[in-house]
């Protein structure tokens, strides 16, 4: 009796842990629909009203604010974009990275600076999310269902060495 327990442990737990990685695909798609979306929008936000975005980065004491209104806007924008569809994950995530450590260095420094003794405010804090995002799509990839992973394939094909 005990031996056939065993064996149905093993047996469901080997079962249970080769199905667990086909999460990973869809996630990684959520992952970079959801954020994607949410990227695109803020940088259509700024964009749209480019003056508040201005103004807002004037107070941050942000250099050169209207350039940089109209760069982080458009980086936002086509990043957005770029990280729904799965293109060039790895590279294009590096720059919203970027981003994401400016905004906490300049819109959430006291969180940045108190992420050991206050670690729910590190996480509390609007950057947080979007950074642990890109994070999760710069190291795993943009997954099956992206442009990366077609162009991949189809080098494969052309090139198998």
């Amino acid at each position: 009796m005990k031996s056939k327990i065993l064996q149905f442990a093993r047996a469901f737990h080997s079962r249970y842990t080769s199905l667990i990685p086909l999460l990973q695909h869809p996630l990684l798609l959520l992952i970079r629909l959801y954020w994607g979306y949410d990227f695109y929008q803020s940088g259509a936000g700024k964009l749209n009203n480019l003056e508040n975005t201005i103004e807002f980065f004037t107070s941050l004491n942000i250099p050169f604010p209207e350039f940089n209104a109209v760069f982080v806007g458009n980086m936002e924008m086509i990043g957005g974009i770029l990280f729904m569809l799965g293109i060039g994950a790895r590279y294009f995530t590096i720059p919203l990275i970027l981003n994401m450590c400016v905004a906490y260095a300049t819109d959430d420094l006291e969180a940045l600076m108190n992420v050991f003794p206050d670690p729910e405010s590190f996480v509390a804090a609007t950057p947080f999310q979007h950074l642990f995002a890109l994070l999760i799509v710069y190291v795993y990839g943009a997954g099956v269902f992206s442009i990366d992973w077609i162009i991949r394939r189809w080098n494969k094909k052309k090139n198998p060495h």
